[in-house]
């Protein structure tokens, strides 16, 4: 199996797209520490009756001796962390395609600091503290959930700009770890995703996590020749372009 005895640590593991993704690295023979503020005990029994062992650790990814407190426990129990997953944010409530986030305007600056600390500084924390054991065991997979985005989805400003960033950051981060064989990747499932606990409505009308079937685990299998680059799913595989050169391509090509 691709993973078989590497140690996976998933932030935002209690819950959609982390929760599932978490399963396909458990299929593949991966050992799973997930990270969340909310319950995880579903979660962890989805990966026990998978066969693989799991470590859930309650972490607010906003919170550095949080974040420093699972990466040890990581270490602790398992050894070594192979692949971070930096899937925990606070994400954009769509009904019919419309962020219900409000405007700039009306946006109260304590919201906009919860979505900037969640899913831009709890990447940071995470890369921080996790890249040090990668850099002794002489390498290692990080992956961040970056992306463009649409500037047109009115309501949305908060979020898209911690993707964009988030995409910007992974890209500086590639060069800085390259030399410790550190794979950093920026990816984006390709489209709206609804989980479990959406409004019936939406998930009646939205794909779920399982539209990105196995390409996290192909993503953290990449060689170093992919650092740096942004990943989207598309028809359950993985598109791979350059940010530096604007090129695009299957894997493999």
């Amino acid at each position: 199996m691709a993973m078989n005895g590497k140690v996976v640590v998933i932030t935002g593991g209690a819950m959609g797209i982390g929760r599932f993704v978490a399963t396909t690295f458990a299929r593949a023979g991966a050992k799973v520490v997930i990270a969340d503020i909310a319950s995880m005990d579903e979660s962890a029994k989805d990966i026990r009756e998978l066969g693989a062992e799991v470590l859930a650790v309650k972490t607010d990814v906003r919170s550095e001796d949080q974040v420093s407190a699972m990466v040890d426990g990581a270490i602790r129990r398992f050894g070594r962390i192979d692949v971070l997953l930096n899937n925990a944010g606070v994400v954009t409530h769509f009904q019919w395609g419309n962020p219900r986030w409000p405007l700039i305007k009306d946006q109260a600056k304590s919201f906009w600091d919860k979505v900037i600390d969640t899913n831009l500084n709890g990447t940071f924390l995470c890369c921080k503290h996790v890249i040090p054991h990668m850099e002794r065991q002489g390498g290692g997979h990080i992956i961040n959930f970056g992306q463009r985005g649409h500037a047109s989805s009115i309501g949305a400003c908060a979020y898209g700009v911690t993707k964009a960033a988030i995409q910007k950051f992974s890209q500086y981060l590639a060069h800085e770890v390259r030399e410790h064989n550190i794979a950093v990747l920026s990816m984006s499932p390709g489209t709206a995703i609804v989980g479990e606990y959406g409004p019936e409505e939406a998930r009646q009308s939205m794909p779920g996590p399982e539209i990105v079937g196995n390409c996290f685990v192909d993503a953290a299998d990449l060689g170093m020749e992919h650092s740096g680059k942004q990943l989207t799913v598309r028809n359950g595989k993985l598109k791979i372009d350059d940010l530096e050169r604007g090129s695009a391509g299957a894997v493999g090509q």
